[in-house]
């Protein structure tokens, strides 16, 4: 994997990851040291205390470790799911699975990873079904 976004551009880790999102661009960090890969950004790896953090694009395919439905009502946007997602670089985070009925989301689903970019508000992670 190749560094994506240099070490010393402005704004912290966690302003550097929302402006790749912004761009299009879903990034996680490798340490150089122990090549563990890190989500959420940090500035130190939380596996070995290292700062060699580099910003990284992962493949964003992985699995559906965890489901749950929040019930909304039709006008709030209606049902949306919250899953917890293994990414195959190792790491978890939570997002949401798009483009099917929440209760179609399934624990052990795979998924690849997308960026939603949204008038007037900060681009996220979200991920779709893989079929196959």
């Amino acid at each position: 994997m190749t560094t994506i976004l240099p070490p010393d551009a402005a704004g912290g880790v966690q302003a550097r990851h929302q402006a790749a999102l912004k761009e299009g661009r879903f990034l996680i960090q490798r340490c150089d040291d122990c090549s563990q890969h890190v989500y959420y950004p940090r500035e130190l790896c939380p596996h070995c205390g290292s700062g060699a953090l580099q910003f990284v694009a992962p493949a964003g395919t992985g699995t559906v470790y965890s489901v749950t439905t929040v019930r909304r009502k039709p006008e709030a946007g209606g049902d949306l799911n919250v899953s917890l997602i293994d990414l195959d670089e190792g790491v978890r985070l939570m997002g949401r699975v798009e483009g099917m009925p929440t209760s179609d989301v399934r624990i052990g689903q795979r998924v690849q990873a997308r960026v939603l970019q949204r008038e007037g508000a900060d681009a996220l992670v979200v991920f779709d079904a893989v079929q196959g």
